[in-house]
């Protein structure tokens, strides 16, 4: 499975960001149960096809189909979809500089994948400190623990549309949000100009190293170049400009709350024994006709 997860991020060097991504898409509604891998079909609408994971990458969804694959052909019905992307998502971050920490097996593959549970469940770029932080805390996470974990950021990108709020007719006063260092906003209107008519447009969530996971990110939002709106608020709400101080400091401590942070996360809500099943490919349940 490592060879496939290197040959893919070698190919592809999004798809380490667009994984765990995934991971967190994942995790964050009903538990690490590999739900979001399901496709929609006659009987049902899965959660992938919510409008707030329609922007989820493809080569994080091959990549996990890749795996599956070669496994059920090297030992059918052991491994687990839930498993595979746990794991991938590991590896893909120690392999672009960051943290190892152990992953457990054992997961099983859920039953339900619905479009309807979706909204609400995931925090939004656009969505206040509070309500961000009152979305963790429903799955367990402290405030420390969720700017650790915002720090998935150093990584990846993100689309214009999700930031032209903040570039571009601001205020009567100002054409960007003034929180924006200047020239980064410059930049930033200038990559995005366009955005409308090329959708597909995007920004480096880092713009120092954006192929690196560092704590770049933190030093970036002091600096006045945190890319969202909810990068920015990370800085400005005393409740979590601590941490954020703490992790632009040691890279250290960031590397430990991160680890430690996605070791509990990939453990939330796992189905164990009858409670799932372990899937013969990834974005089918076994039994169609009955999910």
């Amino acid at each position: 499975m490592l060879d496939i997860v290197t040959a893919k991020q070698t190919a592809s060097p999004t798809t380490a960001a667009g994984t765990l991504r995934l991971f967190f898409h994942d995790c964050f509604l009903h538990g690490c149960d590999a739900s979001i891998l399901i496709s929609s079909n006659a009987f049902n609408k899965a959660e992938r096809d919510a409008n707030i994971n329609l922007s989820l990458p493809g080569d994080a969804f091959d990549l996990i189909v890749r795996a599956k694959t070669a496994l059920e052909l090297a030992c059918p019905g052991i491994v687990s979809c839930a498993d595979i992307l746990a794991v991938a998502t590991r590896n893909l971050v120690t392999m672009v500089g960051g943290p190892y920490y152990e992953v457990q097996l054992g997961r099983k593959d859920g039953f339900i994948s619905n479009v309807a549970q979706v909204e609400g469940n995931y925090p939004r770029p656009t969505m206040s400190m509070s309500q961000i932080i009152s979305i963790f805390a429903s799955i367990g996470f402290s405030v420390r623990e969720m700017v650790a974990l915002a720090g998935a950021h150093t990584i990846g990108f993100s689309h214009c549309k999700e930031f032209s709020n903040r570039l571009f007719n601001y205020s009567k006063n100002s054409q960007s949000d003034p929180a924006y260092d200047p020239k980064y906003a410059e930049k930033l209107r200038k990559l995005c100009a366009n955005y409308t008519k090329n959708p597909d447009t995007s920004a480096f969530n880092d713009a120092v190293t954006p192929s690196k996971f560092d704590n770049m990110y933190y030093i970036n939002l002091k600096r006045g170049m945190g890319l969202l709106a909810s990068d920015h608020a990370l800085v400005a709400d005393p409740r979590t400009k601590q941490y954020v101080n703490l992790y632009a400091k040691d890279q250290n401590a960031f590397f430990e709350a991160f680890a430690n942070a996605m070791k509990k996360l990939s453990v939330y809500q796992v189905k164990t024994g009858n409670k799932g099943e372990v899937r013969r490919r990834c974005d089918a349940f076994n039994d169609l006709k009955t999910k």
